[in-house]
């Protein structure tokens, strides 16, 4: 995939750096992304994973899928807000990250080591977008699919 400037869409992310803190990398194309990260979060105190569905967004947060830990040690999270109609198809937390993670990971591996956060023009996702995961069907006894 070819890195450029496109940025996804629909997509609020909150996260921290190696030495930089917790910030929002992408805003979802919303003036005030905060009021809807809180909205979404408020009632899920500081659970190190969660899957929350609201009517027309789903809010994710899970440790680095790298394993990444910030200059104190702590493990990084990722916090999302996925709005629109990728929400709807979004049908657990392990969906969620299989959805979104592509989309922001090769950005995140070229700031989270840096010494400040970046700037939104700093930011640069892949230019193919991945396509939606599609649905896994389940395995019947004897080898069919259902």
């Amino acid at each position: 995939m070819r890195e450029g400037r496109r940025v996804p869409s629909g997509i609020v992310w909150a996260t921290r750096g190696r030495t930089w803190g917790f910030r929002f990398l992408l805003n979802g194309g919303l003036a005030d992304p905060l009021a809807e990260y809180e909205r979404v979060f408020a009632d899920l105190k500081d659970e190190p994973t969660a899957w929350i569905r609201l009517v027309g967004r789903v809010g994710l947060r899970f440790p680095d899928p790298d394993g990444r830990r910030d200059a104190a040690g702590r493990i990084i999270p990722h916090e999302f807000v996925i709005l629109g109609s990728q929400a709807n198809r979004i049908q657990s937390l392990d969906a969620g990250k299989e959805w979104v993670w592509p989309r922001v990971a090769g950005a995140y591996q070229r700031v989270w080591n840096a010494d400040r956060p970046p700037s939104s023009e700093e930011l640069r996702f892949d230019e193919q977008q991945p396509p939606f995961p599609r649905p896994r069907r389940h395995q019947r006894p004897g080898g069919r699919r259902g």
